[in-house]
C-alpha cells in the first residue's frame, strides 16, 4: 500500500476512534475482530450496535420496510439498524428475500411501504444515481464487471460520481479536463494498491482469476466513496484460502475506510466470524436479531434453516 493512503486512512481511522489494522496473524486477528469480541449495547429503537458506536447516529435505519408483487408479499416490516462501522450479517434460507432488501436499498426497487434513513436522511425521493451519490455502494452475487476493459477503468467508472469537471471541459479538452484525468489514475491506483492489485491496473478484467475479479469488484464499489458497502454474497465460489483472504479484507476495509458493511452470505464461518450484528429473513421477514452467539442459538433460526423437529 502506497505510504500516501496508509497515512490518510490511519488518521481518519483514529479520528473516527477505530483503529487500523497492524495484526501479523491475520486468523488472530479474525478472532479477535469477529463479532463475537464485539461488545453489541441496546439503543433506545429496541437494536443493537457495536458499543463504539453507541454515542453516533446510526449509519442506515430501515423502518417497517416491505414490498409487494402483486399479491406476493416479497419484503414485509422489515426493521434494521447499523452502526456507522458496524459489519452487519443479513442471512436466511434461498427466497427468504435477502437480495430483495439490497435493491430496495439501492433504489432498484421502490419500497411498497417503510423508510430507508441513510446517515439520517430519508431516501424516498431517490433514485439508484442519487442513492449511490448518498452513499450506497453494491456489489452483486454474479460479478458484474466491464469484462472488456482495463482494471484501472473498471475503478474509473466508479469515480464518476466525484468528477470535479463539467461537460465543456470534457468536449474540449479543457486543462481542468486533464487535471481530473490524472487525479482519477492516482486514486484508481492507490485503491488496487489497498488490495495488491495495482500491478494489474492495465490487464483486462475479464481475464483475471475468479477472486481477483470479487475483489475488483469491491475496489469499484469503494470508488464510489460509500458510506455503507452492501456485499452480496461476496464468497460465492470461493476456495476456502480465497474467502479467508476476503474475511481480512472485508475487516481491512471497515478499518480502513471507516465505513459500514453489510453482507448476505450463505457461508456461516465467515459470517460468524467476522460479523458483530446479524439479522435473519426468512420469507421475506426478520425472526432473529443479535450477536453471532445469539442467532446460532436461536430456535427460530435453526427451524429456518434446518426445519421443524418432528415430535411423533
Amino acid at each position: 500500500m502506497s505510504s500516501k493512503i496508509k497515512g490518510t486512512y490511519k488518521a481518519q481511522s483514529a479520528a473516527a476512534g477505530v483503529a487500523p489494522r497492524e495484526d501479523a496473524n491475520p486468523r488472530a486477528s479474525r478472532r479477535a475482530r469477529g463479532g463475537s469480541a464485539t461488545r453489541m449495547v441496546p439503543v433506545p429503537s429496541q437494536s443493537i450496535v457495536p458499543e463504539r458506536d453507541a454515542d453516533k447516529d446510526p449509519i442506515l435505519e430501515c423502518r417497517h420496510l416491505g414490498i409487494d408483487f402483486g399479491g406476493l408479499r416479497a419484503v414485509d416490516d422489515f426493521n434494521l439498524m447499523i452502526g456507522r462501522t458496524e459489519i452487519a450479517g443479513l442471512i436466511g434460507p434461498n427466497g427468504a428475500g435477502k437480495t430483495t432488501v439490497f435493491n430496495l436499498l439501492t433504489k432498484v426497487y421502490q419500497p411498497t411501504r417503510g423508510t430507508i434513513l441513510l446517515d439520517g436522511v430519508d431516501t424516498a425521493n431517490m433514485d439508484t444515481a442519487k442513492v449511490s451519490q448518498a452513499g450506497i455502494a453494491r456489489t452483486f452475487q454474479n460479478i458484474r464487471l466491464f469484462d472488456s476493459l482495463t482494471v484501472e477503468d473498471n475503478v474509473r467508472i466508479g469515480l464518476h460520481n466525484q468528477v470535479p469537471c463539467g461537460m465543456w471541459s470534457g468536449m474540449f479538452r479543457l486543462p481542468r479536463h486533464w487535471l481530473s484525468e490524472k487525479e482519477f489514475h492516482d486514486k484508481s491506483l492507490e485503491l488496487l494498491d489497498v488490495f495488491n492489485m495495482a500491478d494489474n491496473a492495465d490487464d483486462i478484467a475479464g481475464s483475471l482469476p475468479y477472486g481477483a475479479q470479487r475483489r475488483l469488484e469491491i475496489v469499484r464499489a469503494l470508488a464510489t466513496n460509500p458510506k455503507l458497502l452492501l456485499l452480496d454474497e461476496p464468497a460465492a465460489g470461493m476456495n476456502p484460502s480465497e474467502t479467508a483472504e476476503l474475511m481480512d479484507n472485508i475487516v481491512r476495509i471497515r478499518d480502513m475506510f471507516n465505513i459500514a458493511v453489510l453482507l448476505i452470505e450463505h457461508d456461516m464461518d465467515l459470517v460468524m466470524g467476522i460479523c458483530e450484528g446479524i439479522a435473519v429473513l426468512n420469507f421475506g421477514k426478520i425472526i432473529a436479531k443479535g450477536t453471532p452467539a445469539q442467532i446460532q442459538n436461536d430456535p427460530q433460526v435453526i427451524e429456518a434453516y434446518l426445519g421443524k423437529q418432528d415430535e411423533s
